[in-house]
C-alpha cells in the first residue's frame, strides 16, 4: 500500500471512529477530507455517496433487527428524495460549461450545507425540546398534510445529498423530529438511516455514471472506516456529548465558511 492509500485508510478510520462515537459527521467530514487530499469536488461527492450507502447498509440491518425503522415514513421520504436525486443528476449532466464550473457549484453548495449541518448539530437538543414541548398542543398536521410534508422534506434532502453528499444525517433527523415529535429517537434515527441507503445508492451510482467516482479511494476508505466504526461504537457515551457535538459543530462551521466564502 502506498502512502496515499494509507492516508485514505487513516481518513476512513478517523471518520468511522467519530461516526461510531457520535452518530453524525460521516459525509460532513469525509467530503472535506477528500477535498483536502486533492480529490476534485465532483469525485469527492460521488465517492462519499457510495461510501455512505455501503456503510449505512449495515446500520439498516441492525436497526431492522431491533425494529427501529418506520418503513411507511421511509417510503414517503424516498418518494420525494429519489426523484429529486435523479432530477439533480440530470441537471448536472445538462449543466452548461466545463467540469470546472460544476466543481465550483458543488464546492459552494458544500460550504452552505456544512454550515446548516453545523447549526443543526449545535442546536439539536433545543430543537428536539421545542418539538417535544409542542407535540400535544396542536403542533401537528393532518395525515395527508404530514405525508405531503414528508415527501417535501425527502425532496429537499435528495437535492442536497446528491449535490453535496451531506444532509441525510443531522439535517434529516432534525427535520423528521419536527414532523414526528412523538416518534422515539431510536426509531427516528433508524428510519433516517433506512432512507439514506437508497438515496445515497441512487445518487452515488448516478455520479459514477457521470465519471465522478474513484473506486480505489472508495476501497481504502472502507478498509479504514469499518474498524473505526466498531471501536468508536464501543467508546460511545464515554466522552460527554456536550463536549463532542459543539467541537464537531465548530469544526464544520469553519470548514463550511472556507468552502462557501
Amino acid at each position: 500500500m502506498d502512502f496515499g492509500g494509507l492516508g485514505f485508510v487513516i481518513a476512513g478510520l478517523v471518520v468511522g471512529f467519530i461516526v461510531g462515537m457520535t452518530g453524525v459527521g460521516g459525509g460532513s467530514l469525509m467530503t472535506p477530507i477528500l477535498l483536502w487530499f486533492g480529490i476534485n469536488p465532483a469525485a469527492a461527492v460521488g465517492t462519499d455517496l457510495l461510501y455512505a450507502a455501503i456503510t449505512k447498509a449495515g446500520g439498516v440491518f441492525v436497526h431492522q433487527r431491533n425494529r427501529n425503522i418506520d418503513w411507511t415514513v421511509t417510503g414517503w421520504l424516498a418518494a420525494g428524495s429519489v426523484p429529486a436525486s435523479l432530477l439533480t443528476l440530470l441537471a448536472l449532466t445538462l449543466m452548461p460549461g466545463d467540469q470546472h464550473a460544476t466543481n465550483a457549484l458543488i464546492k459552494n453548495a458544500l460550504g452552505i450545507v456544512l454550515l446548516l449541518t453545523a447549526t443543526a448539530i449545535l442546536f439539536k437538543k433545543q430543537l428536539f425540546a421545542f418539538a417535544s414541548r409542542h407535540a400535544g398542543d396542536g403542533f401537528h398536521f393532518s395525515p395527508a398534510r404530514l405525508n405531503g410534508l414528508t415527501v417535501l422534506v425527502g425532496a429537499v434532502l435528495g437535492f442536497m445529498v446528491t449535490l453535496t453528499s451531506i444532509g441525510a444525517g443531522a439535517l434529516g433527523t432534525v427535520a423528521l423530529f419536527l414532523l414526528y415529535p412523538l416518534m422515539a429517537t431510536r426509531r427516528l434515527v433508524g428510519t433516517e438511516i433506512a432512507h439514506a441507503v437508497p438515496l445515497t445508492l441512487v445518487a452515488g451510482l448516478g455520479h459514477a455514471g457521470l465519471g465522478n467516482l474513484d473506486w480505489g479511494v472508495l476501497g481504502y476508505l472502507l478498509l479504514g472506516s469499518l474498524p473505526g466504526i466498531f471501536f468508536g461504537s464501543h467508546l460511545s457515551g464515554r466522552v460527554s456529548d456536550n463536549v463532542l457535538r459543539p467541537f464537531l459543530a465548530i469544526m464544520l462551521m469553519v470548514i463550511g465558511y472556507k468552502l462557501a466564502f
